[in-house]
């Protein structure tokens, strides 16, 4: 079998599983970002701020994204003009979402 084989894996963000697949040679990163975004989604869900698992996986690719950026574009990177733009993105989903709530 070679080192470039698909594999599923089953994994557990937020204590809901998941069936993945990646190369086997990707398998160690993949696991690795698991456990980073399930760390991620926990540390939102634990501030007490946001319950519902949408937004929390919202907040979480939204933070995350956010230090993707600041790490790869460093000094030249407009910092103000970014978190204006976060905020603006998160009004709007809260906005949509808040919507949803109410048919529940």
């Amino acid at each position: 079998m070679s080192s470039d084989s698909i594999k599923t894996l089953d994994v557990t963000i937020l204590d809901r599983e998941f069936r993945v697949t990646c190369p086997e040679d990707e398998r160690a990163g993949l696991l690795e970002a698991v456990a980073y975004l399930d760390k991620k989604m926990r540390e939102i869900r634990d501030s007490g701020k946001v319950a519902m698992v949408e937004r929390i996986a919202i907040m979480a690719a939204l933070n995350i994204s956010h230090e993707l950026l600041t790490t790869r574009l460093g000094a030249g990177f407009d910092m103000g003009e970014f978190k204006r733009r976060i905020n603006s993105m998160q009004a709007t989903i809260d906005t949509a979402l808040a919507d949803q709530d109410e048919l529940f």
